[in-house]
């Protein structure tokens, strides 16, 4: 039986594009409802373990490609549930980025001021706060003592953590229990819900097709336990629809719809950027970190994560606008979880060559409290492209939940094993000095490269040929369809995007409520915060004038 709703505005998503717009939309007038493919997670349910069925593999979607493998969010709440809440604002030379287009990516309309009014917003909904050394773990402080050692620098990253409330249990990668990492439970969704937005987890979107004014939304009801297995199906009518179901589904849904919707931009799917991601493990000979940086805990680097709170210590030293596009990185040292490690890291074999099973391998396992990972984040070219939809959803699922094979398809170009090489060098040089650490990167051999920051699959842009949306994140060809998730950024941004995923949102809700208006909706703009602050509304004010009637 298939149901049938209506709504003025549908949002596919729940994370920041879609809990953003659907905030300010609400609180604008307009009947939305919010479709979300994962399960509704309240704060007692966040489980401190990895088994099957606890909130780890609840919440999580783990896509493996052909060359790239993605790892995101799947609950109410999207990224925002199973981030390490670190929330740098982009550099500027990220704007001005041209890969290997030959020109700028980003919108003449975009540079950092002036997306710098739409963080502030965001700010100011989300506070953030940067950590002092008193605060961050002891594996932070040995990344920064390591950093310093090596004549760098390294420094607490702005986070989105109320740190009266962090306990240091150190598994706010799995959803925080006691909400002191502020995710969007605690602020837009909540916030749009009291202003009548409906949220309806546990609904997968498969396609659009259209109707005579707008478009309707064909939906697959989930699982809650075994995400292979549908429990109905329906579709509901809107006027405007705003996809944030990520960038490794947003063009999924797009593409299942071309037949029905018509021809699309011929950049949806194409372009995907995995923020130039990398992994390195640091295996810490104790003695040599005692000796030569004075530092020592009982248990070890990683034993005592949780002495100090997190979520991160980062070092920008090659965050310089000066040096050569794919030369650019941000070093983050953070926690994963051991499992992810035993799999992925590499350890010289009898040979030499690299290699993640053996005598070798288990020999460093069996030293993983003296482990360290450092993350890269560099700039990539923007070389992932996906290959036909799947018969529904983003992929083909696997296991009951998390597991799932897609159609992404990523080959890594000479421009982005450079950057690689040099991030895999910096992190050696660093944390090798006088012996401190032994460093392997994680392997590519299994599932390729990986991203927890997949982006720019649906991108805006200047240029209609390459990028899926205009600057107001409206598809190109199809009015009234708007894209607000990772999928709109451009290319990679060297820091945690989820800070500028949230501004560019913010930034669009203007629009979107325009195109609202003209098919007839009842919607105005200028709620404040979530919490009722109205500085940063009024900052942001003169930019959106012809919205809110010069106010």
């Amino acid at each position: 039986m298939t149901a049938r709703d209506s709504a003025d505005i549908l949002v596919v998503g729940t994370g920041f594009g879609g809990a953003i717009t659907a905030y300010h939309l609400a609180a604008g007038g307009a009947k939305v409802v919010m479709l979300e493919r994962g399960p509704w997670v309240a704060s007692d349910e966040f489980d401190h373990d990895f088994l099957l069925g606890s909130s780890y593999t609840r919440i999580f979607d783990f896509v493996v490609g052909d060359g790239m493998s993605v790892l995101g969010g799947n609950c109410v709440g999207g990224g925002s549930v199973v981030y390490f809440a670190a929330m740098p604002r982009v550099p500027g030379f990220v704007f001005e980025r041209r890969g290997s287009l030959g020109r700028r990516m980003w919108p003449a309309s975009i540079t950092r001021d002036t997306l710098e009014p739409w963080y502030d917003r965001v700010a100011e909904s989300l506070p953030i706060t940067r950590q002092d050394w008193n605060d961050v773990t002891y594996s932070g402080g040995l990344f920064a003592a390591a950093c310093a050692h090596a004549g760098r620098t390294a420094n607490p990253a702005p986070a989105a953590i109320d740190r009266d409330r962090c306990t240091n249990c150190n598994w706010m990668m799995s959803g925080c229990r006691f909400d002191a990492k502020r995710s969007l439970l605690l602020n837009y969704l909540p916030a749009a819900v009291a202003h009548g937005a409906e949220i309806r987890p546990l609904h997968e979107v498969q396609r659009l097709s259209r109707t005579p004014d707008g478009y309707r939304v064909h939906y697959t009801h989930i699982d809650g336990d075994d995400y292979r297995v549908t429990a109905g199906e329906g579709t509901i009518d809107a006027k405007i629809v705003v996809l944030a179901a990520g960038a490794g589904a947003t063009p999924v849904i797009l593409q299942r719809s071309a037949a029905e919707l018509g021809t699309l931009p011929p950049a949806v799917g194409r372009y995907f950027s995995g923020n130039g991601e990398r992994l390195n493990t640091a295996v810490f000979d104790e003695d040599r970190v005692r000796e030569v940086l004075g530092l020592h805990h009982p248990g070890g680097a990683y034993a005592a994560s949780q002495v100090g709170k997190g979520p991160c210590v980062t070092s920008w030293d090659r965050l310089d606008g000066t040096l050569p596009e794919f030369e650019r990185f941000t070093l983050e040292q953070l926690y994963f979880p051991p499992g992810f490690g035993t799999i992925l890291a590499q350890i010289p074999g009898a040979g030499g060559e690299p290699t993640w099973f053996g005598p070798e391998k288990k020999e460093m396992l069996r030293r993983w409290q003296s482990w360290l990972t450092i993350f890269t984040m560099s700039e990539d070219d923007n070389e992932g492209v996906f290959g036909p939809p799947p018969p529904t959803g983003n992929a083909v699922r696997i296991s009951q939940q998390m597991l799932g094979r897609g159609s992404l398809r990523y080959d890594p170009t000479p421009n982005t094993l450079r950057g690689w090489a040099a991030a895999d060098a910096e992190v050696k040089d660093i944390l090798e000095r006088d012996g401190l650490a032994t460093v392997e990167p994680w392997t590519n051999d299994l599932v390729g490269a990986y991203t927890v920051h997949p982006l720019a699959s649906c991108r805006i842009g200047d240029d209609p040929a390459t990028s899926a949306l205009d600057d107001r994140h409206e598809l190109r060809g199809h009015p009234g369809i708007f894209v607000t998730d990772g999928s709109a950024v451009p290319g990679a941004l060297t820091v945690n995007p989820a800070f500028t995923i949230a501004a560019l949102a913010e930034r669009a809700v203007p629009g979107i409520v325009r195109a609202a208006q003209d098919h007839g909706v009842a919607v105005g703009y200028g709620a404040p915060a979530p919490d009722g602050v109205t500085s940063a509304r009024r900052a942001a004010t003169p930019l959106v004038r012809d919205m809110v009637g010069g106010g």
